[in-house]
């Protein structure tokens, strides 16, 4: 693509986010003083890449900018980015390992870690998935879903009666202290405090988990625990910052 055409769909898709209805070709063509062939082609590639859809009347509306993820998935990329300051600063209050997780169907991914300076350091490899029940971070997502959704979690896990009480009970108490601590953690001799992290409409995305040896995580659990909280906190205040900011600027279009 040519600077110039480079330049075009920048412009598009500043100016589509910025609406809050969707747009017509012709609509679009005059904002931006573009032939409608040429109009007619960026919006075929936003289309093509996932950025944009057309809908059965022939309008077109955005639904993600770069770096969010297509299809309705959260914008990990944009996550991780506001949350970077925070992590490093968990990583250093704490003196443990820190990680942001996000539930994806049944299963809990690890997006990435921040590891701390010490010869003594737990560390996991956030290749594989974790099943949510059994590690702190699934718990804390677990306990924002409405009850029914948890019991079909339950129901699909194949979890019997005894184990769906004890994770109602520890969903329960994470809803209620706002963070789960896991004891003992998939990795043996390892224990894990985490906290969910919310997007600007209250809702839980991704959940910040610090972990560490479990004597050493025993013994400075107040610390580490106001350190889960403090950076899901300040990391739930830049996205609603992000998505408010997003939204002004929709309503002043």
């Amino acid at each position: 693509m040519s600077g110039r055409g480079a330049e075009r769909i920048l412009d598009l898709l500043e100016w589509l986010s910025a609406r809050t209805e969707p747009a017509a070709l012709a609509d679009v063509a005059q904002t931006l003083e573009l032939p409608k062939s040429s109009t007619l082609l960026l919006l075929r590639l936003l289309v093509e890449r996932r950025y944009a859809e057309r809908l059965a009347d022939g309008r077109y509306r955005l639904v993600r900018l770069p770096g969010d993820r297509p299809e309705g998935q959260e914008a990990w990329a944009i996550l991780l980015r506001l949350a970077a300051p925070h992590l490093d600063r968990a990583v250093e209050e704490s003196g443990e390992s820190v990680f942001v997780a996000v539930l994806e169907g049944d299963e809990i991914r690890y997006l990435n870690k921040k590891l701390p300076d010490r010869e003594i350091r737990y560390d996991r490899n956030i290749g594989p998935t974790r099943i949510p029940h059994q590690v702190s971070s699934g718990v804390a997502l677990l306990s924002t879903l409405p009850a029914d959704e948890l019991e079909a979690y339950c129901g699909r896990l194949g979890l019997h009666p005894g184990q769906r009480r004890d994770l109602r009970a520890r969903t329960e108490a994470a809803a209620r202290e706002g963070f789960h601590f896991n004891a003992k953690g998939v990795v043996d001799g390892a224990s894990g405090v985490a906290a969910p992290i919310l997007d600007g409409s209250g809702r839980a995305v991704a959940a910040l988990n610090i972990s560490g040896p479990h004597p050493r995580v025993v013994a400075n659990l107040p610390k580490i625990t106001h350190a889960v909280l403090a950076g899901a906190q300040a990391i739930s205040a830049a996205l609603a910052k992000r998505s408010s900011t997003r939204s002004g600027r929709s309503t002043r279009t």
